[in-house]
């Protein structure tokens, strides 16, 4: 019998978010496929376990570090092991959220204005006089993030020159480096895109309204703390632009199979592109599920097309 082997967990501090994505990945396909759905941590033993079970398909449903940067999407080719998602390479590109930003600036996505900056600069050149700088040159509010990372931990918005300090520790806490962003205010969509056989499709945007005011990881996996509007309540026009920016994201980072883009719509219309995620989320509150059941999709049925797309993908790239 055939086996699918979905991969979640992680050491990473969004591993509780990947085990719920990876049970429910896991369970969906159980339903609709006549094969071995087994479930794996990502651990010292992973190796092994691949060795031993050779799966048909793994489906990598890791968050953070573990799953986005690239590593462990190298380690399944290196084995010659098909797998749903980006490659290593395009995982890395999508996972740093600066150089994400850049190439879509390339494209001509507008984007808000950015400064990238490593903790050990803060420690050399003086933390008081660079924050002075970056708060002049980008103005009140100003987003603060980890550069690389997810489910909004670590993010904090910026109002006063003495939310600045803590915002930047609460950031260093889950990367090196931290991004300084120009705050745009508006509403916050999120853009799921499906990779199939007949090309790439953006499914209905999801409008996020969370009661908090700011999309943090509460917010995100506490239901009921969060509002959602699918599909978003936008004008047809818009909303026409943020599914082309959404695919050109997937295009341009050279994603695969699925992806979900952040947007921020401003008062005047314009999409500003925040970031692209290699791996949504998958969980019962996640953005992609909803988005698919928008379209009239099922999860179960979508990743089974995903897996069959993956073999045959992985048996061309190793056979020819």
């Amino acid at each position: 019998m055939s086996s699918f082997l979905v991969l979640s967990g992680g050491l990473s501090p969004e591993r509780d978010v990947s085990l719920r994505s990876g049970r429910r990945v896991a369970e969906a396909l159980r339903l609709v496929v006549n094969a071995e759905v087994l479930e794996a941590d990502v651990d010292a033993g992973l190796i092994q376990s691949l060795l031993n079970l050779q799966p048909d398909c793994v489906i990598p449903v890791l968050h953070g570090a573990a799953g986005e940067d690239g590593a462990l999407r190298d380690v399944l080719t290196s084995m010659q092991l098909p797998y749903i998602g980006a490659t290593g390479a395009a995982a890395r590109l999508a996972f740093e959220k600066p150089v994400a930003k850049a190439l879509l600036a390339q494209a001509g996505v507008s984007t808000p204005a950015v400064l990238a900056l490593p903790h050990a600069t803060f420690r050399e050149l003086g933390a008081t006089a660079l924050l002075d700088g970056i708060r002049d040159y980008l103005g009140l509010p100003i987003m603060v993030k980890p550069s690389s990372g997810g489910s909004a931990l670590g993010c904090s918005i910026v109002r006063t020159a003495q939310d600045f300090p803590p915002a930047m520790v609460g950031a260093f806490a889950y990367s090196e480096f931290a991004m300084m962003e120009q705050y745009i205010k508006g509403t916050e969509v999120a853009i799921s895109v499906l990779e199939t056989n007949d090309g790439i499709t953006a499914l209905p945007a999801v409008e996020i309204v969370p009661q908090s005011g700011i999309y943090d990881y509460n917010s995100r996996y506490t239901a009921g703390t969060t509002e959602f509007f699918v599909p978003a309540r936008l004008s047809s026009d818009v909303t026409a632009e943020c599914a082309r920016i959404a695919v050109l994201a997937h295009q341009v980072l050279g994603l695969r199979d699925w992806s979900r883009t952040d947007l921020i719509i401003d008062e005047s219309g314009t999409p500003w592109f925040l970031e692209t995620n290699a791996a949504p989320g998958l969980t019962e509150t996640s953005l992609y599920p909803q988005a698919l059941a928008a379209a009239g999709l099922n999860l179960g049925e979508v990743t089974k097309a995903l897996v069959e797309h993956a073999i045959l993908r992985n048996e061309r790239a190793f056979t020819a």
